[in-house]
């Protein structure tokens, strides 16, 4: 936001630091200074006195770094919209004048108003590839956490200044779609049910009985014992037939899928994912199997088979002499492909076909050595984009008594938490909103349902495992979705009783607390966007919502607005309040928030 001010000060500082012959690094690390009822930034100087260390001279760099940059202090003296200039430590500290940074930052806001925060485009393009459950169950609340995680953070790169593609990889096929389709064949063939999502949950339910009817009991009897062997053998004669292309089982495979994957549409849909790309786990087996050919002719894969697997030894390819990545096995004995085999010909499918500079995969942290071997194997293959594959992994979802499991049914379905959350909102609504009219409170019940639903799941590391409790993630106080929207809330209230916005502001007055960590805040939110998008954290921009937030409602309480003392201070906080909303709404949007009107 005060690029053109920071080259300004830097080159004065250069100058200086020529003259006198001070060594200073090509690019100095500008960074916003700790908020302590003051806005402003400061460098360091260490890396310069480092410089003269390594030069040669006998010096202590803590306080050669402070003698230089009391040097420059003293050298830049008055500066324009800095009301104060420190050296401490071997900082430089600046900090802004409060009534023209509170100028600036407000018009910038709202002369920017939805591209506020914006990086500047960057020349790279980077796919997401998140949202991806496997086919033939069911949308559960473990991959909405895969799925809210992917899109947040699409949204923030994006924003940040890269071309993104959002891409989803459902697993189509393995031995688990087998036994659904067989189930169904068997067992159920037409009678599924109507509805998008009665028949994608009712395929959860055939995988469930398939499983109790397949698993070994201890109490089974002989008969029991045979039946179940027979069935067995069945499934895996589908299978069989489905990998020879059989034209009836990949018929019915394909039918079935696609009931999934309208289901998983529909559910995207409802939370505002659009995926450019669809891969499919099928679609990439014999590529895959030509990879592995590849591998093993230009000697970076091992061919051990048919006594054993083709394998890759990464850490003797790369010369390390303690095990870090271990062997990968890319190919069974039998020739049948694994999940490696398959990763290896998607990722060469993004970087030849889709021009892909960054791959950022948001899949669970168990899967954390399959992508560091895969990344390797990239690498040793010649992919210069394999140091910029990223893992975005993120911990389980369970529930209060205990772990989720699908063969189980112990499952806790998205759509049925989705409904729960909107239902609650709305009996919210009818007891404080009562005179909102019909059509409204639903619009606003989905807006703060989903919103609560979110931000439950990105307030947490991505890295921690979160015990999914209703309650806690429907509480509308405290560190929620519904506490950051009830902010815009506010705020829109306002400016609607404020009537037309004035066009410009004075803010030359005695700035409260309140309104400088408000503003303050606010000139954060483009360096925040940054930090979120190149650190792959939606968690930062989400920290930073709730922090944004709260200050806003401070402000709310305690600084009068429509009844201000002066013209002037209810003309500028007017517009720091529109600003303030702004930027709420902005981040809001890259957490796949919507930022409501009313509630």
């Amino acid at each position: 936001m005060f690029t053109s001010e920071i080259q300004t000060i830097e080159a004065q500082i250069r100058a200086h630091c020529a003259k006198t012959n001070i060594p200073l690094p090509e690019k100095m690390d500008w960074r916003p200074l700790p908020f302590s009822g003051e806005s402003g930034i400061f460098t360091s100087f260490f890396q310069a006195a480092a410089q003269e260390a390594r030069q040669g001279q006998k010096i202590n760099v803590p306080q050669r770094a402070q003698e230089i940059a009391a040097s420059v202090a003293k050298a830049l003296g008055t500066l324009e919209g800095i009301h104060r200039v420190e050296a401490v430590k071997g900082y430089l500290n600046l900090y802004f004048d409060p009534s023209a940074f509170a100028r600036r930052v407000v018009d910038t806001v709202l002369q920017q108003g939805e591209d506020f925060g914006r990086g500047k485009p960057k020349n790279e393009r980077v796919m997401v590839e998140y949202a991806q459950p496997n086919t033939h169950h069911s949308f559960h609340i473990g991959h909405y956490r895969n799925a809210i995680l992917g899109e947040a953070l699409a949204r923030l790169v994006e924003f940040a200044g890269y071309d993104t593609i959002r891409a989803s990889y459902p697993g189509d096929i393995g031995l688990g779609v087998i036994t659904v389709l067989w189930m169904y064949d068997k067992f159920y063939k037409g009678q599924e049910p109507e509805g998008v999502h009665e028949r994608g949950q009712w395929l959860l339910k055939l995988y469930v009985e398939a499983t109790n009817l397949l698993t070994p009991r201890e109490d089974e009897t002989p008969e029991e014992k045979a039946q179940r062997e027979a069935y067995d053998a069945e499934r895996r004669e589908m299978y069989r037939r489905w990998d020879a292309g059989d034209e009836y089982v990949r018929a019915l495979w394909l039918e079935t899928r696609e009931w999934s994957l309208q289901e998983l549409r529909a559910i995207l849909e409802m939370m505002d994912i659009h995926i450019d790309v669809w891969f499919y786990e099928s679609q990439v087996d014999e590529p895959g199997k030509q990879i592995v050919e590849e591998l093993i002719a230009r000697g970076i894969a091992e061919d051990e088979r048919p006594d054993g697997p083709v394998i890759v030894r990464i850490d003797e390819k790369l010369g390390l002499k303690k095990e870090k990545y271990r062997t990968a096995v890319i190919l069974r004995s039998d020739g049948t492909t694994l999940y490696l085999t398959k990763d290896l010909a998607l990722a060469k499918i993004k970087f030849e076909q889709y021009g892909v500079d960054r791959s950022i995969y948001v899949v669970d942290t168990r899967q954390s050595l399959h992508f560091q071997q895969a990344f390797k194997i990239l690498e040793l293959w010649g992919f210069p984009q394999a140091e910029k594959c990223f893992h975005l992994g993120y911990g389980f979802v369970s529930l209060p008594e205990g772990a989720m499991s699908a063969r189980r049914g112990r499952v806790v379905l998205f759509k049925e938490v989705a409904d729960e959350a909107v239902r609650r909102v709305l009996n919210e609504i009818a007891e404080k909103n009562p005179s909102m009219p019909t059509e409204q409170r639903e619009a606003v019940a989905l807006q703060v349902g989903l919103g609560a639903l979110a931000y439950a799941m990105l307030s947490v590391d991505n890295n921690k495992d979160i015990v999914f409790d209703m309650d806690a993630a429907l509480s509308f106080d405290g560190h929620t979705g519904p506490y950051i929207q009830n902010a815009h809330v506010r705020a829109g209230s306002i400016l609607r009783k404020a009537g037309d916005l004035p066009s410009q502001a004075d803010f030359s007055y005695q700035l409260s607390p309140y309104e400088v960590e408000l503003v303050d805040l606010i000139a954060r939110f483009p360096e925040t966007v940054q930090q979120a998008a190149e650190e792959y954290r939606p968690l930062v921009m989400a920290t930073y919502a709730f922090d944004l937030a709260t200050a806003f409602h401070r402000f709310y309480h305690e600084v009068p607005v429509l009844q201000a003392d002066t013209g002037t201070q209810r003309s500028a906080r007017l517009r720091l309040v529109a600003a303030a909303k702004q930027t709420l709404a902005n981040a809001l949007r890259l957490l796949a928030i919507q930022a409501p009107e009313q509630m």
